[in-house]
């Protein structure tokens, strides 16, 4: 089949049941997605689409068919179709016995088309039954959907189709189904008739019934009267010469009139049917026109028969005069047998004759009016014809020339569809390659920060006046590179990093920056949330279970990491052109370095800050650490996040619900960029600030007080005020890279991620 059935088709499912059904559907048929209208196609592609679809919408194949045929001829008037058809004839008989000519003409076009044959049989009881003739099997329901829209929209009327009989002919042919319906045709009572029948009593319509007699009577008489003119006929006598009337109807009372005589010579008859055979009933050729005597030289041989040098390509029946009479409507195709022809024209295409068969019957006979077959030009001048052999009253002249611009346009059109296929197919790689880029983008960046990088929008710096900050790395990394090879390091942060990338998303917070084994989080930011603490010591406890399913390459145990946790105000904002990254600046980020570079193996360290935070919650078990010395920060009560004590393992890991960790948020959602601290989690800030201070004084030490979440909230830390700053350890000697046998950092480490200069 050509791509235009395939395409209705598609069309149909689309418009009754939308596009999402029809890419299941596809699927499911294992088809491609789009058909070319020009271009040949397997029938099993159509027929696994129809199976397919009768499985998804659960009924018979009747009834997609059916649907199919009522569908197909509203997509051919949409395609360009509906004054061809609707001239096809005056009323649904002529309209079906012409389909056989119109496939004919679309053969033109569509060269490979194999379609399939329609006869009408008038029984002397009064049925008319419909033969439908095709080497498609199981296709047959398409034909009661076409008939009965055609009768609908064109004859106004409605037709029903019963199935008489289904059989399989085994002729030569490959038409082996042959279904015949029985065709009722119904005209639909108009609405006004209607109207008049319901409103008015039965005795005023006999009433009006035996008026219209009475009138019709008196006209019969009438006109019944009136003598005859030859020459001169008055106004009735024309009109009655058209019409008659009778039972309210108008018929039409066209009679031919024949001669007695054939008033043409046989010579004359022959030059002006160039082409035509005449044949009796057991195929013997009595006589043939004189151009297809030129180029088949032995239909001048007396006796020949008429199989010996032809072959039927349409209908394909069996070649003798049973068949033809049985296809006598259709348009038949003859094909010249190679064999047969001069030594000379053996190598050219054979040549193809199209035309009318009409049976003779005081004669016996049957004459072949016909033409040459041809699509082209090309064609013409392939087979040694020239415009000249064909006779000027035969259209296959102009039918040629216009084709042959229409094979040109057919031409375009398929190069245009070719085109529009390629841009399709473009287009959606293209689509894919932009989501692959605006993935990497979104991985980079947050999400509503590269939506307006992307449109051009300067990005503005903006403060968080609360969030939760987790920096983590791994332990004895430093001896770990040196005694590996590179690539089992890679690996091994690869495998270790994957499972963090996964928690982050569960947890829903912010991966700010990832060097060599550091690992940086934060929550809060960019968007602002009430439960940021609560999320990064999930994912804090999340990450050390994940560490433990990462082997060490030197000792091959599980490795182990160190995390420390922060909360307190940052500044926030995108820095670079060429490769921009959204970096946090505070001294917020220096603590929460602080807090994993005197952390303990396998522990989660929390500074009071944080501690304060969530320790109210009741959700999290806490133990103190004590008082430790923290460079640059002085004495510090710091603490250890040991579990949750509502949340499983599994739930933490994401392997439960969906694998999304639920959050009670606030009732009022944050819209705005810029969060202000709740009264309960800044009082209870400056209550451990206090502390802390409290404890300074006592003890008379020097050292450096815990520093104030709102150290940043003056106007000198505005963005205005930021000059220069780094985003990568800054270490003060070589020796600084190594670690102390305890797991600790050493004290010369300046473990400064982003911080204002």
């Amino acid at each position: 089949m050509y791509g235009f059935i395939n395409t209705c088709l598609k069309s149909l499912v689309i418009e009754r049941f939308g596009e999402e059904t029809w890419e299941n559907l596809r699927l499911m048929a294992g088809v491609q997605e789009t058909f070319m209208t020009y271009e040949i196609y397997d029938d099993i592609i159509t027929l696994r689409l129809v199976q397919e679809a009768c499985k998804m919408l659960d009924v018979s194949s009747e009834v997609v068919l059916k649907l199919f045929g009522e569908y197909f001829f509203s997509f051919c008037k949409m395609s360009g179709y509906d004054t061809m058809l609707r001239t096809l004839g005056g009323n649904l008989v002529e309209f079906i016995e012409n389909l056989d000519a119109l496939h004919s003409y679309l053969a033109l076009s569509y060269e490979a088309m194999n379609a399939p044959s329609f006869r009408v049989e008038r029984m002397d009881d009064g049925r008319i039954l419909l033969h439908y003739y095709s080497d498609r099997k199981g296709l047959y329901h398409i034909v009661p959907g076409i008939i009965e829209a055609v009768a609908k929209d064109f004859f106004d009327s409605e037709v029903t189709m019963t199935i008489l009989n289904q059989s399989e002919e085994d002729e030569r042919t490959g038409k082996k189904e042959h279904v015949v319906f029985h065709m009722v045709q119904k005209e639909k009572v108009t609405k006004r008739k209607a109207q008049t029948r319901q409103n008015n009593s039965e005795e005023e319509i006999l009433e009006v019934k035996k008026d219209k007699e009475e009138t019709m009577r008196r006209m019969k008489a009438r006109y019944a009267n009136l003598q005859l003119c030859p020459r001169k006929r008055s106004p009735w006598e024309l009109v009655r010469s058209i019409v008659m009337l009778g039972q309210g109807n108008l018929r039409q009372s066209f009679t031919p009139s024949y001669p007695k005589t054939l008033w043409i010579e046989e010579q004359a008859f022959c030059n002006a049917f160039p082409f035509h055979i005449v044949f009796d009933s057991d195929l013997v050729v009595k006589h043939t026109g004189v151009n297809i005597q030129k180029f088949v030289p032995g239909l001048q041989t007396a006796g020949i028969r008429l199989d010996e040098y032809f072959t039927i390509v349409h209908p394909e029946v069996i070649f003798n005069i049973q068949s033809i009479k049985k296809f006598i409507n259709s348009q038949f195709v003859l094909k010249t047998r190679r064999e047969m022809l001069p030594e000379v024209q053996q190598n050219q295409p054979t040549l193809k004759l199209r035309g009318q068969m009409m049976w003779m019957e005081s004669l016996n006979c049957m004459i072949y009016l016909c033409s040459p077959k041809l699509r082209s030009l090309q064609e013409l001048e392939e087979r040694g014809l020239h415009l000249a052999d064909i006779a000027q009253h035969d259209t296959t002249r102009d039918l040629i020339l216009l084709n042959q611009q229409r094979l040109a346009e057919i031409e375009l059109s398929n190069q245009l569809e070719r085109k529009k296929e390629e841009l399709r197919i473009l287009s959606r790689n293209l689509e894919i390659e932009k989501q692959k880029s605006e993935k990497l983008l979104y991985a980079m960046l947050p999400t509503h920060v590269a939506n307006q990088l992307k449109e051009g929008k300067r990005v503005e710096a903006g403060e968080f006046k609360v969030c939760t900050i987790l920096f983590s790395d791994v332990v004895t990394f430093t001896n770990i590179c040196a005694a590996c090879e590179p690539i089992q390091i890679v690996n091994m942060l690869n495998a270790m990093y994957s499972r963090f990338d996964r928690l982050t998303s569960i947890h829903n917070v912010y991966k700010v920056e990832t060097i060599g084994d550091a690992y940086m989080v934060v929550g809060g930011v960019p968007v602002p949330t009430n439960t940021h603490a609560e999320r990064v010591a999930n994912f804090a406890l999340g990450m050390r279970i994940a560490a433990r399913e990462v082997t060490n390459p030197i000792t091959g145990q599980p490795i182990q990491i160190r995390v420390g946790l922060h909360t307190g105000p940052v500044l926030a904002g995108v820095v670079g052109e060429k490769m921009p990254r959204y970096c946090l600046f505070g001294d917020t980020v220096n603590t929460a370095s602080r807090m994993e570079s005197h952390g303990v193996p396998d522990h989660i360290h929390v500074s009071p800050f944080t501690f304060s935070v969530i320790k109210d919650k009741g959700i999290f078990e806490m133990a103190e650490r004590g008082e430790i010395e923290v460079k640059g920060k002085g004495l510090m009560r710091t603490y250890f996040l040991l579990k949750n004590l509502q949340k499983s393992d599994e739930q933490i890991m994401g392997l439960v619900d969906g694998e999304m960790c639920v959050y009670q948020e606030d009732l009022e959602e944050e819209t705005d960029d810029l969060k202000e601290v709740s009264p309960e989690d800044m009082n209870a800030v400056l209550k451990v600030e206090e502390d802390a201070h409290k404890e300074v004084a006592e003890n008379g030490n020097n050292h450096t007080s815990p520093p104030s979440p709102s150290s940043l909230h003056s106007d000198k830390s505005s963005s205005d005020h930021l000059i220069q700053f780094d985003i990568t350890p800054a270490y003060d000697s070589p020796n600084d890279f190594k670690h102390l046998h305890n797991g600790h950092h050493s004290d010369g480490i300046n473990t400064k991620f982003c911080s204002i200069l």
